[in-house]
């Protein structure tokens, strides 16, 4: 299934799915939106294990709609505006990304802010059976075009596409090692040693940052929609939620944790970015270094610091589980990954 076929059963009535407001969002969208047309429909997309997702439609049009978790408890991760506001400045770049639609932050509508982008038509591949029909040649071509999208982006000069004021490259690393214990201790749902120890570690042991790019925070094979007969083509780049301006090499290694087994269970299991079929976590690092020309140093702190961000990740979707505030399928599984991707943490200090 594509992504402009609305699932089985759409159809049959106007039930908005949980956290959105049918007959509100149609208020809104008659005023804000030229050319609206019809009832709207909403399904919420499979994925997004943290900003939810929605599949809305009308009989003219079909759109992306991302608002911030229900029982939000990490409130800066959820920045609507700033994924709008990234979306349309990249629309006049070569890095593929979706037509920014609206951004609102009226919360009478939804009462949350949310932001709208057209829904872009292609495949995305969540887990290991969305792999299987393709052949390893495919795989591979689309691993590789990945890399290649996320060397571009860091390539885009921010400050010509109106974004320099988007985040505060220098001092990243810092911000970022801190921003994220201080995440944890508001997520945290257990006593976690091996984290502790990893945030220890990583505290004295920032390096400078290698240069300042555009960072999109959560590049994931799940984050990319791709062209149907062809999944080595990317057509465009989702989910901006943790995007600035930053590290590049923080972006990559974040990339290459998801390549970790240990992550499965984050997605509720078979997880396509931790396939065998995808290159390994070393490879990944020489394609990128090839598409990117970027020396690569300190490779074993990005990747550490990458683990960090997944658990206090893994661990706030996990805390929202446990107080009901998730929804959809596969949430159970998720805080089985933390202690693992911790201990993983430890060992790429280890190098």
């Amino acid at each position: 299934m594509t992504a402009l076929e609305p699932p089985r059963g759409a159809e049959e009535g106007l039930v908005a799915p949980p956290g959105l407001d049918l007959a509100a969002l149609s208020a809104y969208l008659d005023a804000a939106v030229p050319g609206r047309s019809g009832p709207l429909r909403a399904t919420l997309l499979s994925g997004g294990r943290s900003n939810l997702t929605y599949h809305v439609w009308d009989d003219a049009a079909h759109w992306a709609l991302r608002r911030p978790p229900l029982g939000n408890l990490t409130p800066s991760a959820h920045d609507m505006r700033r994924e709008y506001r990234v979306v349309a400045a990249l629309r006049q770049t070569p890095i593929p990304v979706a037509d920014a639609v609206v951004y609102c932050d009226d919360p009478a509508v939804l009462g949350v802010p949310f932001a709208m982008v057209s829904l872009v038509d292609g495949v995305v591949l969540r887990s290991r059976a969305d792999l299987a029909p393709y052949s390893d040649a495919d795989v591979r071509r689309c691993a590789e075009n990945l890399l290649r999208t996320l060397a571009r982006l860091h390539a885009v000069d921010h400050r010509a596409v109106g974004l320099e004021r988007f985040g505060r490259p220098e001092g990243y690393l810092r911000r970022q090692v801190d921003r994220w214990w201080g995440q944890w201790e508001r997520v945290r749902t257990r006593a976690l040693p091996d984290l502790d120890a990893l945030h220890s570690r990583l505290d004295t042991a920032v390096p400078a940052e290698s240069d300042a790019s555009i960072v999109h925070g959560d590049a994931r094979i799940d984050n990319f929609v791709l062209d149907p007969d062809d999944i080595g083509v990317v057509r465009a780049l989702l989910d901006w939620e943790m995007a600035t301006l930053g590290d590049p090499l923080a972006d990559l290694g974040l990339t290459v944790v998801y390549r970790d087994p240990d992550f499965d269970p984050v997605l509720g299991g078979s997880a396509a970015a931790a396939s065998d079929r995808m290159p390994g976590g070393d490879e990944m690092i020489e394609i990128y270094a090839r598409e990117s020309g970027r020396d690569i140093v300190n490779m074993d702190f990005y990747l550490a610091l990458g683990y960090f961000k997944l658990v206090v990740i893994a661990e706030g979707i996990h805390a929202r589980h446990l107080a009901g505030n998730t929804v959809g399928e596969g949430f159970d599984l998720v805080g089985q990954a933390v202690p693992a991707l911790a201990a993983g943490g430890l060992r790429a200090l280890a190098g």
